[in-house]
């Protein structure tokens, strides 16, 4: 040990007695302290102009853009070849490596001493990130600290490989500047290695674990993944022991063939080792920052605790189905693996599958490119063009015998299917988004490990339909495939229901949306079976059936007002609700109370006002109301004849007030409590009024209907996947600091390392 400490002392006399290692961290420190100081400065702005800083701790270290430590990060590959390019290389060409070799020390002591100098001179550049750091944490409140450690462990490693690669590299040429060039190519081979090769199964594990790209990134966000880990240290010794080899063959003068059995073992060894500690059931994990949030939130932890057994993911991928390629195609196979990497945490027993094929699918697109083709000329033609391939697909209706994907119209889809027999479609949507977040992810488990509230839509009556695509019908939040929000990509099942028979048992939330028609005596006696055995319960109308409803609802205490709502603004029809503050008072509603702060509201077309009384044995709380602006119009029906125009007429019985548009009532039955949802409007939620937009409404309805229904369901979908916020949202600098915070990490304090790198230098030179 003795005497690789004096081989790594001797390195570091020579490095710190040149000038590249001193001009090395002075351009270091300018360039981290203009990073520094433009990203505190930048929040220091916006806290004075009055806007929230939110997640400091990353804004001003962890951000991709514009953030120290990523910064540095970039840098990095530029530093560390100038330092390791002179390592072996000066000795080989100044011919001072015989000395060594003479000497009574072996080759590893020589590479681990001059390692050892790379590793302090790495903990010098560390240190002096930390000076920042440190800064950060002192104005910082409620600094992220362990976050920043973290990330400091992140860059320490990254730099402690380059320089392992960098000592290898400079054992190989006598030349200074090759063995830096060499550095910077063996950097870019191994950011790029992660593309390479992508199509063969086998090969595309080896080299995906080799890739270095994004391997400190995790650490930067304040995750400490065990193969990210172990993944720096393999490297590390995989260079090192390379470099042994290397100068063991030119001490000993070894045939190259022995060399390169050498080689070929300990890479061997590397990629067994590689394969060992990528697996899932192999990996340890530590999330550093204060509200996990690098972790799944703990109702998704809950979920995949009570799935039992196995559970397979099975992507099937339609070669046809081209909106989709760039997700899964063989290329990008591991990069669609890691999406699940947070479930594997804690279900490491997930197997991961994906099917290849082609088959008829609609596509406009296609037909118009390649008209007169057979479908498996398409196919070839497609083959060759993404450079797959073709005995990877399936041909057409081979997919057919291990699944039915008829109901998904053939298009991009995972299933899901356990042990047991449970199964169920993960699908993408039609958003800028696209893939399916833990909110969707966790819905899909969670509906094949538990049962989960089914949704009744009654019909028979004139409701609004769910299987319908036209304005008026609820199809869309109901059952679209590809809407995100769609109530069975949110692990709810629905049904239609008829008032014939009694509800059946397993319905828990019950949609009574626009009838136009009365009920019978059999079919009000069912209705209201339902409703005294608790369960839940939403009703909506439009003017025009105004009495039909109100004859429903009497019984709550509850009835719409005559006439249309109106205002005199642009939109006279529409109806802007707001959440009310007393929403508050119910927890699971938090989504709809999130929109008072956004200043979103519920947009609501003709629709009609409601009174209470609180006679009924029921909690009434008002969740939606317009402002003041509004009245009941009594006279207008057609707001779009301008000669029609709606004005408030007093005489007419028309008031102008604030109206409530939505109630929610709550009772105790048994150990359950019953929930009534009531809205002045059943257009808020079809079809049309979701696809809508106009100027100057900020409309949220699809919050209304998520937060609804949440609420409903008690909680259990859709998924609740918040998180707390971080506390690190206030700076502790002032706008006169900054110019005395700019000139000491921009000027000074570079400038004393080049006094400091003088002094070093004029004194060598006097002795």
């Amino acid at each position: 040990m003795r005497k690789i400490y004096e081989v790594a002392k001797a390195e570091l006399q020579t490095l710190f007695y040149s000038p590249i290692a001193w001009l090395i961290i002075i351009v270091f420190i300018f360039q981290m302290s203009l990073l520094f100081t433009s990203a505190l400065d930048l929040r220091v702005t916006q806290m004075l102009l009055g806007y929230q800083t939110p997640m400091l701790t990353q804004a001003i270290f962890a951000n991709q853009v514009g953030g120290l430590l990523f910064g540095v990060q970039n840098y990095l590959y530029l530093y560390i070849p100038l330092l390791t390019m002179g390592l072996m290389s000066r000795e080989l060409s100044s011919g001072s490596i015989n000395l060594l070799y003479s000497s009574p020390i072996t080759n590893t002591q020589i590479i681990l001493g001059k390692y050892l100098s790379m590793v302090v001179y790495a903990s010098l550049l560390i240190c002096i990130i930390g000076i920042y750091v440190g800064f950060g944490c002192c104005v910082i409140d409620n600094v992220e600290w362990r976050w920043l450690l973290t990330a400091l462990l992140g860059l320490y490693l990254l730099i402690c490989t380059y320089a392992a690669i960098g000592l290898f590299m400079s054992s190989l040429t006598s030349y200074q500047v090759v063995a830096a060039i060499g550095t910077l190519v063996i950097l870019a081979a191994l950011n790029y290695i992660k593309v390479m090769w992508q199509d063969i199964e086998f090969v595309r594990d080896i080299t995906y674990w080799f890739s270095i790209s994004g391997r400190s990134i995790s650490f930067l966000y304040g995750f400490i993944g065990s193969e990210d880990l172990i993944y720096f240290l393999i490297v590390i010794l995989l260079f090192l022991s390379l470099t042994i080899v290397r100068l063991q063959s030119c001490r000993q003068k070894a045939r190259w063939t022995h060399a390169m059995v050498k080689y070929l073992l300990i890479f061997s060894i590397t990629i067994v080792l590689g394969y060992i500690t990528s697996r899932p059931v192999m990996k340890c994990y530590y999330d550093a920052t204060t509200t996990k949030a690098n972790t799944l939130t703990p109702n998704s932890q809950e979920v995949i605790a009570q799935m039992e057994g196995g559970l397979t993911i099975t992507t099937y991928v339609n070669l046809f189905d081209e909106t989709n390629h760039s997700i899964a195609f063989p290329r990008f196979v591991n990069n669609d693996m890691s999406r699940f990497s947070h479930y594997l945490r804690f279900k490491p027993e997930i197997k991961l599958k994906y099917v290849y094929y082609y088959d008829s699918i609609y596509s406009p697109s296609l037909e118009y490119r390649f008209p007169n083709m057979s479908m498996q000329q398409r196919a070839e033609r497609l083959m060759e063009l993404h450079k797959v391939n073709p005995k990877l697909f399936l041909k057409p209706g081979e997919v057919d015998k291990l699944v039915d994907l008829s109901s998904e119209g053939k298009t991009f889809v995972r299933e899901l299917v356990r042990d047991n027999g449970e199964r169920t479609f993960l699908r993408i949507y039609n958003d800028f988004e696209k893939l399916p977040s833990e909110a969707e992810i966790t819905a899909a488990f969670k509906r094949i490990t538990m049962r989960l509230p089914i949704v009744g839509f009654l019909s028979g009556h004139g409701e609004r339909s769910i299987k319908e695509d036209d304005n008026r019908s609820y199809s869309a939040f109901v059952n679209y495939k590809t809407f995100r929000p769609a109530l069975i990509n949110q692990g709810f099942d629905v049904a239609e229901v008829t008032l014939d028979k009694p509800v059946p048992d397993d319905i828990k939330i019950l949609v009574f949306a626009d009838p136009q028609q009365e009920l019978t005596e059999n079919e009000r006696r069912n209705l209201d079976q339902y409703i005294e055995r608790g369960d839940n319960l939403i009703i909506t109308t439009e003017p025009k059936r105004r009495d039909i409803a109100n004859s429903l609802i009497e019984r709550f205490g509850v009835k719409f007002v005559p006439g249309i709502l109106a205002n005199s603004g642009e939109y006279s029809n529409l109806t802007q609700s707001r959440p009310t503050t007393d929403i508050k008072n119910i927890d699971n509603l938090y989504q709809l109370a999130g929109l008072r702060y956004f200043g979103s509201v519920i947009s609501m077309p003709d629709a009609v006002g409601l009174e209470y009384t609180l006679n009924k044995g029921f909690d009434v709380t008002e969740i939606l109301s317009t402002d003041t602006l509004t009245w009941n119009e009594m006279q207008t029906t057609d707001f779009m004849n301008e000669e029609q125009k709606a004005t408030l007429d007093n005489g007419s019985g028309e008031v102008q007030k604030k109206y409530v548009t939505g109630l929610a009532l709550t009772r105790k039955i048994g150990e359950k409590e019953q929930k009534i949802i009531i809205l002045g409007d059943a257009d808020c939620i079809a079809n049309g009024e979701l696809s809508s937009s106009r100027r100057g409404v900020r409309a949220s309805n699809f919050t209304l209907i998520q937060s609804l229904f949440f609420w409903l369901s008690d909680g259990e979908v859709p998924i609740d996947v918040r998180r707390p916020a971080f506390p690190d949202n206030n700076l502790l600098v002032e706008e006169g600091d900054m110019g005395l915070i700019t000139m000491s990490f921009q000027w000074l304090f570079p400038c004393l390392i080049l006094i400091l790198a003088m002094v070093i230098w004029l004194r060598r030179r006097g002795r």
